[in-house]
């Protein structure tokens, strides 16, 4: 054996494993971009030569699925000439759902582009915001009359119908996840039976029983009764589904403090799902602002403003759209998709209000929240420091130092 076979190092081993390298699974990279555009482009081709050439096919539909069918396909051959087949799969379904994401994008980008486009005449008109119809015909220009009586009248009937639709919606909630039991599941599948309620059925009830039972006249309160049957299981379907959100462990430790049932719920519950509850609320004022048929039956339609709920027939602004696209004459077209776009806008606000009560979910603080809780946790070093301080004057000893501030994370 010489010196060279003893200083010399051993071979490695051929088949030593490679380190794991973690795959990436977002962002856009070179490649990636190189084989969506071939993949496109390939789509396109496919499509063309069997719409052009090879099959005796035609349709602006059936081409696009053609092609995205086509795309799809050659994606996932490309993507796999370099991956394997897990990061295929998860490539196609990016692919799926972004171009899902972008058609709907679209078709909402549509509907309000094309209504607020239609209703571009009607708009610029102050006296469409303030005036009503009763001195306004079909002919008449868009300098006269307005919308004024349609969008109060749905102020009116949506707060009718969310004064009765809240505490009821959001109490039935809470009975329902807090108290299980056979007549809680009687009552969600009552609840559940209502949400596919056919919005004219809640009209004709609130007719049947409010206007020939009663004797009543058709009014805004009688719309807002119809109108809160059809938002109440919306809202609790959907505030039962929050509230089931909420972490089992902080009922327990509130009961566990002794804290009662009811206390837990209005303390604990009900502040952690807060923001879910203001998602529920919005989903059933979205439901029941875009009524049309319970406002007919319930308020009838007129063309005066009429402020007071409890007499007279009311107007909302789905019913004055309604009554302003079936008018032959341009003008009234416009003003009834100027109501649409109003309309649109009002949700819009109450979204936003709905959000600004409902605030951030549940370990997500804002910057006002947390320059609160920077002040409250500055006070409570301060009171802890001048007690100590007191305490240590009375015993004749040195007050120790109190603690750092925290910057309010105990208070988070």
């Amino acid at each position: 054996m010489t010196v060279v076979d003893v200083i010399a190092p051993a071979p490695q081993a051929a088949d030593a494993p490679l380190p794991d390298e973690p795959r990436r699974v977002g962002g856009l990279t070179r490649n990636g971009v190189l084989r969506l555009g071939g993949a496109a482009a390939s789509g396109l081709c496919v499509a063309v030569l069997l719409f052009g050439q090879i099959a005796p096919f035609s349709g602006g539909l059936g081409f696009a699925v053609t092609a995205y069918a086509a795309f799809l396909a050659v994606y996932a051959v490309l993507t796999g000439l370099e991956e394997d087949r897990q990061a295929v799969r998860d490539r196609v379904m990016t692919v799926v759902l972004w171009t899902a994401a972008g058609l709907l994008f679209t078709g909402l980008v549509m509907v309000v582009g094309f209504t607020a486009w239609r209703g571009r005449e009607a708009l610029p008109h102050g006296n469409f915001f303030t005036q009503d119809m009763q001195a306004a015909g079909p002919l008449d220009p868009l300098s006269n009359g307005g919308i004024a009586h349609a969008m109060l009248g749905t102020l009116i009937m949506i707060a009718i119908a969310l004064t009765i639709t809240v505490p009821l919606g959001l109490a039935c909630a809470v009975y329902l996840n807090q108290l299980p039991g056979r007549f809680s599941r009687f009552v969600r599948t009552i609840v559940e039976a209502m949400t596919a309620l056919p919005s004219v059925v809640a009209g004709l009830m609130v007719y049947a029983t409010w206007i020939l039972g009663l004797g009543m006249q058709k009014s805004g309160l009688a719309a807002g009764f119809a109108i809160s049957v059809m938002m109440l299981p919306i809202v609790i379907r959907a505030a039962d589904v929050v509230l089931r959100l909420v972490p089992g462990t902080l009922t327990e430790a509130a009961e566990a403090l002794g804290a009662p049932r009811w206390r837990t719920v209005w303390h604990v519950v009900l502040p952690t799902a807060r923001s879910g509850l203001a998602t529920a609320v919005i989903l059933g004022t979205a439901r029941g602002i875009g009524e049309t048929s319970p406002v007919l039956l319930t308020a009838g339609f007129t063309a005066a403003l009429n402020a007071d709920p409890t007499s007279g027939p009311m107007v909302s602004l789905p019913l004055a759209v309604f009554n302003f696209v079936k008018s032959p004459e341009p003008t009234m077209i416009a003003r009834g998709f100027g109501a649409a776009a109003v309309l649109m806008a009002l949700v819009l606000v109450l979204f936003a209000i709905a959000r600004v009560i409902g605030g951030r979910g549940p370990g997500h603080e804002s910057r006002r929240q947390a320059r609160r809780a920077a002040r409250a946790s500055r006070r409570d070093v301060t009171r802890y420091a001048e007690t100590t301080r007191l305490r240590g004057a009375g015993n004749g000893a040195t007050s120790p130092q109190p603690p750092a501030p925290d910057n309010g994370d105990r208070h988070r």
